[in-house]
């Protein structure tokens, strides 16, 4: 249902909007299926049926000229709910029982169900208030999972579930006691240990049991001292551990199973200040090490006995290469995805050994996509401080530079998360209608390796939004747009990003979408019975200190809004949002409209029905995505 406000603006742009929808949807291909992956003697699959907004999990045994299995119907499961989600899917070792986890109101509370795979029979064992993963033990009757607090939804214990009784009877096996923590629980690849993972900004800490030993207790991988980030890989006797103690892009190490603490790790792959080392995939004869360079993903294939190793490259100037599901142990075979702003994700099958390419799957664009019709290009902005800012862009062939060229321009920036230029079908809709669409890899990423974000956390964190101001000066300056045309994206802590750019330099555009914002700082970060607050005071600060108070709020959308004018505005937001609560963004924006001074756009949606990530399904989230663009498009004047 369309909110008032809505009604009154955007109803001019009802058929736009409508057009867009169908566009977007219309290039997905309506009868589709992932690649099969091989585990435990079943082949694994997931598929949509035409006009079904939800996947169907399905398994074939042995072989894929097997009959098909449908072990789970999302479509069947979601009739009569707004919103339906799915996660945490796990399969008992015997095959026989699967566990997964539903989420029917979009706050990110989840309820764990189980089923029997052979005779159909869903169990009586429900699992509440739960995070959508666990892990089974070798027995096949013993589940671990975890709970979160009731109050600030933080994950918090680790439970041990013994089938057929009820959740009262569940035995604690770990309780987290610093809020600053998240905790998870899952199974090692080589199915030997269960792995309980715990991470704040700057820390990660493991505890580790016996897949085989389910009554057992967690032993601690290593004591907790930070900040130490690191992560673990089983393998036969020995662990491998990527880490960055004493190594800012982190380095490869290796430990006995037996003796797992720090002073026992030894060195494989020294520390690279040039290349971040970020994940690790571990086979029978290789290691296969994803790493980041130059704004630019690669991955480097080991071999274990020998030690010889190459690097997989691609030739276009800006892409997106990483590890796909990769369940066996004992295979030459690496599953990958590669893509790039005009080149659709591609699965692909990498031999090893004879350093060969196989296409598995390449992502349709129904309706025809020629990647060979846009054009993408890399480029650096020197920022206010000399800092050679990375800008991924995409373009439609033929178009030239020009002031009065539309371009939407997308960060985020925080977390060390970095932005990908993944390919995206429904890009093309502002692509086709003469939009460059940019990335701006800001400070607060890891694009350019561990520094990048270290330079835009706590009180650097106004790197973040200089290097976004100078970048959208930077495509102004040399002709790609110009501040008329010049269109501004981010979400949640994006969000952030967009309201402190605005307050910083509204002058730079035209019109700005915050989707989900993380716009009131001060009075979020004080308030530590919501969730995230206590979890991320090593992110931005924590305000009861007197010196990080004063720089967070010399950034704080909020309380930084002035009288001035501001780009015209389109801010949304979910009834049910876990993450950045609804009322956020809406008291920013009754803020702005008491203190703005211009007559441009400033509009609030909200999704009663939705949370931080939208709509469910896989159709219904364009829905958003297309106001989305019609907002643009509409202030250039494009009604079609």
């Amino acid at each position: 249902m369309k909110t008032p406000t809505q009604v009154r603006v955007m109803k001019p742009t009802d058929s736009l909007q409508q057009k867009l929808f169908e566009e977007m949807t219309g290039r997905i291909q309506k009868d589709d299926a992932s690649v099969p992956y091989l585990k435990n003697g079943y082949w694994y699959y997931t598929r949509f049926e035409e006009a079904q907004e939800y996947p169907i999990y399905c398994r074939k045994k042995g072989s894929l000229d097997g009959a098909e299995s449908v072990i789970l119907n999302v479509n069947q499961l979601a009739q009569g709910y707004d919103y339906y989600a799915v996660g945490g899917i796990r399969i008992s070792k015997d095959n026989n029982i699967l566990a997964y986890a539903v989420d029917t109101l979009s706050r990110r509370v989840y309820t764990y169900k189980f089923l029997n795979l052979e005779t159909g029979e869903l169990l009586n064992d429900e699992i509440t208030n739960t995070e959508p993963g666990g892990a089974w033990s070798n027995d096949n009757l013993t589940f671990y999972y975890t709970t979160k607090n009731d109050v600030t939804l933080l994950s918090e214990k680790i439970w041990r579930h013994q089938l057929k009784t009820d959740q009262k009877e569940d035995i604690m096996m770990y309780h987290e006691q610093d809020p600053s923590f998240y905790i998870s629980v899952k199974k090692s690849k080589s199915d030997d240990y269960i792995v309980i993972s715990c991470r704040s900004t700057l820390i990660k800490d493991y505890h580790i049991l016996s897949a085989h030993e389910p009554t057992g207790t967690f032993r601690q991988f290593t004591p907790r001292n930070g900040p130490h980030e690191y992560s673990i890989e089983h393998f036969k006797d020995k662990f491998y551990v990527l880490t960055n103690w004493e190594a800012q892009n982190f380095r490869l190490m290796e430990t006995s199973q037996e003796a797992t603490h720090l002073e026992n790790w030894s060195t494989l792959i020294p520390n690279n200040p040039d290349t971040l080392l970020s994940s690790i995939q571990v086979f029978s004869e290789h290691l296969v090490i994803s790493q980041r360079s130059n704004a630019l993903t690669s991955l480097k294939v080991i071999h274990q006995k020998t030690g010889n190793h190459h690097e997989v490259y691609f030739d276009e100037p800006a892409y997106v290469v990483y590890p796909t599901t990769n369940t066996e142990f004992n295979t030459t075979k690496l599953r990958f995805i590669y893509a790039s702003l005009t080149t659709p994700n591609t699965t692909f099958e990498y031999d090893m050994n004879e350093r060969s390419k196989t296409v598995l799957k390449e992502t349709q664009v129904m309706g025809g996509h020629e990647p060979s019709k846009y054009t993408t290009e890399r480029l650096f902005a020197e920022g206010r401080d000399g800092t050679q800012i990375p800008i991924s862009l995409v373009y439609k062939k033929g178009l030239v530079k020009s002031d009065q060229n539309p371009l939407l321009l997308y960060a985020y920036g925080s977390y060390g998360n970095s932005t990908d230029p993944w390919f995206s079908s429904i890009r093309l809709s502002l692509l086709d209608r003469g939009f460059i669409y940019a990335i701006a890899h800001v400070r607060g990423g890891q694009e350019m390796g561990r520094k990048w974000y270290e330079q835009g956390r706590m009180f650097k964190k106004k790197n973040t939004f200089y290097d976004f101001i100078d970048c959208a000066s930077y495509l102004s300056n040399e002709g790609y747009t110009s501040a008329e045309h010049l269109y501004a994206q981010g979400g949640s802590a994006g969000g952030l990003l967009m309201g402190a750019v605005i307050n910083m330099a509204p002058e730079r555009f035209n019109g700005v979408i915050a989707a989900v914002p993380f716009v009131d700082v001060i009075s979020t970060m004080m308030d530590e019975s919501i969730p995230l607050t206590t979890a991320e005071f090593n992110e931005w600060g924590n305000p009861k200190n007197l010196e990080s108070y004063e720089y967070m709020h010399s950034y704080s959308p909020y309380d930084q809004v002035r009288a001035q004018a501001y780009p015209n505005l389109l801010v949304t937001t979910g009834y049910f949002d876990s993450q950045v609560q609804y009322w956020e963004p809406a008291k920013w924006v009754a803020k702005l409209r008491s203190y703005k001074t211009d007559e441009n756009l400033l509009l609030l949606q909200t999704n009663m029905a939705a949370g931080h990530g939208g709509a469910s399904g896989r159709y219904r989230r364009y829905e958003n995505v297309a106001l989305q663009y019609a907002f643009l498009l509409s202030l250039e004047d494009i009604n079609e």
